[in-house]
């Protein structure tokens, strides 16, 4: 199990979903339960044809994930999924 945290802004969309511990073999397995657990959260995440939205970054352990497209990085040996979302706005 992995520990997926997320930034303010999407906590006060989702408050159940501030922490959670997800399964899961890949970052692409991670999205697909947090999606069945939190029903239009990857919506602000990923694009329909799976991959990551330009806006968003997501860490593995602190480093940035490589595959942006089929978010296939693997989560061995993983603790700690980030899910960071950028801010635009004046």
């Amino acid at each position: 199990m992995v520990q997926v945290l997320f930034p303010p802004h999407l906590k006060r969309h989702y408050p159940a979903a501030a922490t959670c511990e997800v399964e899961g073999v890949t970052v692409k397995d991670v999205m697909e339960e947090l999606e069945n657990r939190f029903p239009g959260l990857t919506a602000y995440l990923v694009h329909e044809n799976g991959a990551l939205r330009q806006h968003v970054q997501i860490f593995l352990d602190e480093k940035f994930i490589e595959d942006r497209r089929g978010l296939s990085d693997s989560l061995c040996g993983v603790k700690q999924v980030f899910v960071m979302q950028a801010l635009s706005g004046g």
